[in-house]
């Protein structure tokens, strides 16, 4: 498996599954949420409407519609209050959820955001060392999921990604 930290555009990946920071309701809002729902096009919210919502930590998957990717994995994530609430596990959870869906549909390469650190306030060093971990931990215990990005908005996000991959992979 392959793992990369890019900056750019989530909804301009050309993966089999890019990954939705999304809210409960599932039907769009600010951030990574609304710039897929807006590149995807109407049917996506449409699609989305037939699921009414998905909870925290869990993930659905829809077509990716007028975007590149094949498919949108759509994982609610944890509001931060504090940490004392489950909110890591919950985190956690939206990553192997995320990655369960993405395999049972045969997705080779998937495209994550820093879900949760936008407006949901999820500390940012915290949030991509779980991601980092998660991910590496799931893709060497399962096969099938060849590539997966960590695509950031900024070169701030990018770096923080950086050094939690590079803590690691040295770790190992």
């Amino acid at each position: 498996m392959r793992f990369q930290i890019v900056q750019g555009d989530i909804t301009k990946m050309r993966t089999d599954a890019i990954v939705n920071a999304a809210n409960t309701s599932l039907l769009g809002g600010g951030g990574v949420d609304g710039a897929i729902h807006r590149a995807a096009g109407p049917e996506l919210l449409a699609e989305c409407r037939t699921f009414h919502g998905c909870e925290t930590g869990q993930a659905k998957i829809t077509k990716g519609y007028r975007l590149p990717a094949k498919y949108v994995i759509h994982t609610p994530g944890p509001v931060w209050h504090g940490g004392n609430n489950g909110e890591p596990e919950l985190l956690q959870s939206c990553y192997r959820s995320c990655l369960s869906l993405a395999a049972q549909n045969h997705c080779c390469s998937v495209a994550f955001p820093s879900i949760s650190t936008g407006v949901y306030r999820f500390p940012l060093k915290l949030a991509a060392e779980i991601a980092v971990k998660t991910i590496l931990d799931y893709c060497r215990d399962h096969k099938g999921i060849e590539e997966v990005f960590m695509v950031c908005f900024d070169s701030n996000t990018k770096a923080v990604y950086d050094e939690a991959f590079k803590k690691e992979t040295m770790a190992i």
